[in-house]
């Protein structure tokens, strides 16, 4: 594992994950059958095969148990991928790949199916006239109305130069179209420049081997245009590489330490230091965040504000202070290990607290959508209400009970990457930093 795939999402320095393992001393067959609950799993392995009365997935066990052990830490930020999972993390990471030119979301309740939620002009599901809102009911003969989403992912992407044959439903009617994979890229930052020249960065994700690039284009162009005033959003930005976070926050410091790790010894040593560079923007500059801005976008909202250099802006932010080392495993899996905390420039440990914004402001942008629930009707009956002044149907379940949910208000997405699309009059965090700037 290369230094800068250690870095990942919110990672830890190597040598403490070295030390870490020295101070343990690490599993070994021998010493795994020298105490009872070692030898127990090895017996319960071994007898799973003896006696079990269907046949036996040897490798889904051993997942199962990879997952059972690292759950077992009740530490939600520390799991095991599974291999088709960390392949599609691994393409993601690297900001490319083979596809059709879409973004996706679960189409169900329960995180299954999937819908699209954005076309690129450029790709081949713009050319094949599919939509946003079109749902996929079959990839190739395969049925995945109901499978994982990631599945589905894994399933459109593929070689250079191959095709994908895609049933999708619109509104109701299926369609099928055949469509070549194309190169997709990955891009992470979308901009504009709003009414009175004030500028506007939104950095989607920093997982994403091409954010720090594509970060400091956005911000060149705000320079070549003469921007004095900057708003840089992390709005549900879940995070991803460390220093992709530094790099971004090292866009608008000078000097001083940006974040530092400490371990579970309690040593604590800089992660990354700002650098004065002539493409450094030191113009006017606010940060907007939500519940959803996380990890390294914490990084960067905390730096900012503990130096002054910014005004924070929105909700408090999710507070996902903990960095992990990313281990890629012999069967293709990665077990993301929580290696060490994080600390803001002025000590702040900000896990399970977050950021708190310096002017408070609820984000407005989504709105919870009509729901009800009932009872009382026969099992299977339909019942047809008025919802928004459109005809629902919903069907009762076996015990007479019956309920509906609308679908979430879908922010408006270019489908030109890097263009980005905002609601001043109905943003009511954007709607503020513009007057804050302008103070």
């Amino acid at each position: 594992m290369n230094a800068k795939r250690m870095t990942v999402v919110g990672a830890a320095l190597a040598a403490t994950a070295a030390v870490a393992y020295a101070q343990l001393g690490g599993y070994t067959p021998v010493n795994l059958s020298s105490s009872k609950e070692g030898r127990s799993l090895i017996q319960v392995l071994n007898d799973l095969n003896r006696y079990y009365l269907y046949p036996v997935d040897q490798d889904k066990v051993l997942r199962g148990a990879i997952t059972g052990a690292l759950g077992s830490l009740g530490d939600e930020f520390t799991y095991y991928s599974e291999p088709e999972d960390n392949a599609i993390d691994a393409a993601n990471l690297q900001g490319e790949f083979y596809g059709i030119g879409v973004t996706l979301v679960a189409a169900n309740a329960d995180g299954t199916g999937g819908k699209i939620d954005n076309v690129f002009k450029t790709g081949a599901a713009s050319t094949a006239g599919v939509q946003i809102g079109d749902v996929f009911l079959k990839i190739g003969d395969k049925d995945v109305t109901g499978v994982k989403l990631n599945e589905i992912v894994r399933l459109v992407r593929g070689e250079k130069g191959t095709q994908v044959t895609v049933t999708f439903a619109r509104d109701g009617k299926p369609y099928t179209v055949k469509m070549e994979r194309q190169p997709v890229q990955i891009v992470s930052v979308e901009s504009t420049v709003l009414p009175g020249g004030v500028g506007y960065i939104a950095l989607n994700t920093f997982y994403n081997e091409k954010a720090s690039e594509q970060f400091r284009a956005a911000v060149a162009d705000m320079k070549k245009k003469n921007v004095q005033k900057l708003i840089l959003d992390l709005r549900d930005n879940g995070g991803g590489l460390l220093n992709a976070g530094v790099d971004v926050a090292d866009q608008f410091l000078q000097s001083g330490p940006i974040v530092s790790l400490r371990d579970r010894a309690k040593n604590t040593q800089v992660f990354g230091s700002a650098t004065n560079r002539p493409t450094d923007y030191t113009g006017k500059l606010v940060v907007l965040v939500n519940k959803n801005s996380a990890s390294a976008s914490e990084v960067v909202s905390g730096a900012l504000q503990d130096t002054g250099r910014a005004q924070v802006i929105g909700e408090q932010t999710f507070g996902k202070g903990v960095a992990q080392t990313p281990i890629t495993l012999p069967d293709g899996g990665k077990a993301a290990i929580v290696s060490n905390e994080w600390l803001t420039p002025k000590g702040r440990q900000i896990h399970k607290k977050g950021v708190t914004p310096d002017i408070e402001v609820k984000d407005t942008r989504y709105t919870t959508p009509v729901n009800f629930s009932g009872s009382g009707v026969k099992p299977g009956e339909k019942l047809t209400l008025t919802v928004e002044g459109r005809p629902v149907t919903v069907t009762a379940d076996k015990d007479g009970k019956f309920s509906y949910t609308g679908e979430v208000k879908r922010p408006t997405r270019s489908a030109q990457q890097g263009e980005a699309v905002v609601d001043v009059q109905g943003d009511a965090i954007l709607k503020k930093a513009i007057e804050v700037l302008g103070q």
